[in-house]
Parts: structure tokens; sequence; C-alpha cells
């Protein structure tokens, strides 16, 4: 297995499919690597001379941020937002999506699972027992206006 920046990639498939392997190089600069230094892409990794692995490395690590520093860069660069307290590092900071997505339903992955809020009682129930205690409330005031002379009735005639 050769080994690219601390990487060991894959044998048995092509070389810009093996260098998808390190962290930051996706295809595309896979096969710019290849064809800037004059390796066929589609040839095995297991079939490429130790030349060629090193002339890869040194090539990735002078014009490429890869692997361990661009996994640090990025670090830094959400520590800075939290540090400046920007609404993209207050979501960072609260575990939220950062990018506008919604978060009334969906955002399983970045909330956790589901905190189920105990005691809770249904919106049915609830329009009953209101319905019921204004009910009880009309029917009071009622029944003391009709049973004769109302507070203020009597606060006038004293």
């Amino acid at each position: 297995m050769p080994r690219v920046l601390g990487v060991d990639i894959p044998n048995n498939k092509p070389a810009y499919i093996s260098l998808t392997y390190l962290y930051g190089v996706g295809r595309v600069v896979a096969i710019q690597v290849c064809y800037e230094l004059g390796i066929d892409p589609h040839v095995r990794a297991s079939e490429l001379t130790e030349d060629e692995v090193a002339r890869i490395t040194n090539h990735l690590d002078k014009n490429y941020v890869v692997e361990g520093p661009l996994r640090r860069k990025i670090q830094q660069d959400i520590g800075r937002l939290r540090e400046i307290q920007c609404y993209r590092g207050l979501r960072h900071r609260r575990g939220l999506p950062v990018r506008g997505q919604r978060t009334k339903t969906n955002a399983r992955t970045r909330k956790g699972r589901k905190k189920t809020v105990a005691g809770k009682k249904g919106v049915k129930d609830m329009k009953h027992w209101l319905f019921a205690d204004s009910l009880v409330f009309v029917l009071s005031f009622w029944e003391r206006e009709t049973s004769g002379k109302g507070k203020a009735e009597e606060a006038c005639s004293s």
C-alpha cells in the first residue's frame, strides 16, 4: 500500500481514485495532480513507483492544503466565527444548522435525538377545558345578575 502524506491509499484502485482517500483531495484535484506530474490516472496505485509516490507527495504538500493542515484551518475558521460571535459562530456554538436550513422539523443530524417534553396536553383537550371554564364563568355571572340586585345596585341604594 503506497503511503501519501501519512495516509495509506488502496492498492487495487486507479491512482486518481486512490488519491481521493486523502482529506481535501477530490476527483478533479486528483486528476489534475496526475496530469501535472505526467502520471497515467488509470494506472493502479500498486503499480506506482516509489519515485512517483514521492513526486505526488511533494506536489500535494507544496501546492495544496490537505489532511492535517486543512483540518486545522477549518477548526481555526470555526473558532474565529465563535469568537467574534457572528450569527454563524452562534449556530456552531449551539449545535444548530449554520446555512439557513429549517429547524422546526428535520435538522436531527445537528440537534441530536429528540428530547421529549413531558406533561404536554393535547390541543383538543385544552379547547374543551377552556370552553368548560368560560361556560362556568358565564353561568355564575348570569346567576348573580338574575338572582336579584347586583353589587352595583346594592352600593347605590345604601
